[in-house]
């Protein structure tokens, strides 16, 4: 299959400049997407746009299917003669996202906000009635009145008695359709926001994890689709072995699925998820893929993923009938027979990172030499230093070593770019080697772009804190945006 060569930027919505704390929907989204257009470039990738959890993580949420509330755009809200400008000058908050700030104040926001909506709305009504977030706001009703988490709520509720339930929405059901509005008010701009950038030929590459957290309406609407025990406590967790990274390996905590329940309806419960998916994206870029073809799981309890094990998962049976071109695998780490097989099999893109690429191997598959077509080619991802900020981690040793080989790499790729002192050039030098690789789409995080360092991280593994905070001070320019138009048109993407 040929492909034709195109470009993407990675940058979350939480990331987006602004004046309320954090990233929206508002009108720095959509002056962003212009600037993406005009420049050329053809994809705006996204994390999970879920309602973040414990951690602050968009890959753990309350739902899988959720909108996150913060990104609700409060001056749209105003328009709607929902809050006053006083309570809009109230909730400006500049800098890095402050997760326990919001926390505490913009739920206070959107109350104030709701309580002067108009229940009646016809479209309001329709929503409500399509069972969209239906789920989440029985899950959100149930945790604003119980607290805790559904395996120590009363029984009837904890198991999800239809009776129960239904108790539930009527008792409390002013809070019932708070948590309908929010969602309500999120479909409502993101697909605003997603049918402008569309108009202008900028497509939407969506994440979805594999793993739900425990402490969410997806587990407890569907207990017996995940291994837990009679009281509703996982039995097995999610996590990778030991290996050279971790001598004890990585332990998640997420319950793992009961495939075997998963098959007796064909898979049904993924293939919504799936088909929701891509309702909200144009394209997914699946998390932690290898995990459909065999995934690790722990005793719930352990210490750490020592004691785990290798199980089969369901291969390709919950991709059956999604097109090879929606889907982008998240392929990275230790890649066995069985993942390729299955990469294969579905015609799905994998991923290639050049952070990863200069080891000194000349086989190295991240190599911009060796990347092949059918695969998104990544300067870094969000798991990932910046590229400044790798290059300024190195010892003198390791940045005179890392510069020849990508000097080298340049070469190889035509590019004739003078790599100078420290941080000198290198977050171009990789931008430039991902738009001329042979890659089908490159796709560059808005920190290497603007080559920031690692203050501008998204995550680092493994730690708890300081963690999805990272905030544009403002949009990129118009000298910088000239100039990715400039390299784009050169590398014919």
């Amino acid at each position: 299959m040929n492909y034709q060569r195109e470009t993407g930027v990675l940058c979350h919505i939480s990331s987006l400049p602004g004046k309320y704390g954090i990233g929206s929907l508002g009108k720095e989204a959509y002056r962003f997407a212009k600037k993406l257009a005009k420049s050329g470039v053809k994809y705006w990738q996204v994390l999970p746009l879920v309602q973040t959890g414990f951690g602050d993580s968009p890959y753990s949420s309350v739902s899988g299917d959720s909108g996150n509330p913060y990104f609700i755009d409060l001056e749209v809200l105003a328009k709607q003669g929902l809050l006053t400008k006083e309570e809009l000058k109230a909730a400006e908050r500049k800098g890095e996202i402050d997760y326990g700030e919001l926390y505490g104040e913009r739920f206070l926001v959107l109350r104030k906000a709701f309580s002067r909506f108009f229940f009646d709305d016809e479209q309001f009504r329709e929503f409500i009635k399509s069972g969209v977030a239906e789920d989440y706001s029985l899950y959100m009703t149930a945790k604003t009145v119980f607290g805790g988490s559904f395996a120590e709520w009363e029984a009837p509720v904890r198991s999800c008695d239809a009776e129960a339930l239904e108790k539930l929405r009527t008792d409390y059901h002013e809070e019932y359709l708070f948590w309908q509005f929010l969602q309500y008010q999120f479909r409502k701009q993101w697909f605003a926001l997603k049918n402008y950038c569309n108009a202008l030929g900028l497509k939407i590459i969506g994440d979805i994890p594999l793993y739900v957290a425990y402490d969410s309406a997806d587990v407890w609407m569907n207990p017996k689709l995940f291994k837990l025990d009679k009281k509703l406590c996982p039995e097995k967790v999610a996590g990778v072995p030991p290996d050279y990274f971790s001598a004890t390996g990585q332990l998640w905590g997420n319950p793992v699925y009961n495939w075997k329940e998963h098959e007796k309806d064909n898979y049904a419960w993924w293939k919504r998820r799936l088909q929701n998916a891509f309702e909200i994206y144009d394209i997914i870029r699946f998390d932690h893929f290898r995990g459909i073809d065999r995934y690790y799981e722990i005793p719930y309890g352990a210490h750490t993923a020592e004691t785990g094990c290798w199980k089969d998962g369901p291969k390709s049976h919950i991709f059956e009938g999604i097109s090879s071109d929606k889907v982008i695998a998240e392929d990275l780490g230790i890649v066995d027979e069985g993942v390729r097989t299955l990469l294969q099999d579905t015609g799905f893109s994998g991923m290639k990172v050049l952070l990863f690429a200069f080891d000194g191997n000349p086989d190295n598959h991240y190599l911009p030499k060796n990347i092949g077509e059918n695969c998104v080619c990544y300067t870094g991802t969000h798991d990932n230093d910046t590229v400044a900020g790798y290059i300024k981690s190195l010892s003198a040793e390791e940045f005179i070593l890392l510069r020849s080989r990508v000097a080298a790499a340049l070469v190889e790729c035509g590019i004739y770019l003078s790599l100078g002192g420290r941080g000198e050039n290198f977050p171009e030098a990789f931008v430039r080697m991902a738009l001329s690789s042979k890659a089908r789409i490159a796709m560059l995080p808005v920190q290497d772009l603007l080559g920031l360092d690692n203050c501008a991280r998204m995550n680092e593994p493994g730690t708890l804190g300081g963690n999805w905070m990272f905030r544009l001070e403002k949009q990129p320019d118009a000298i910088l945006m000239k100039k990715l138009k400039k390299m784009i048109k050169k590398y014919r993407r």
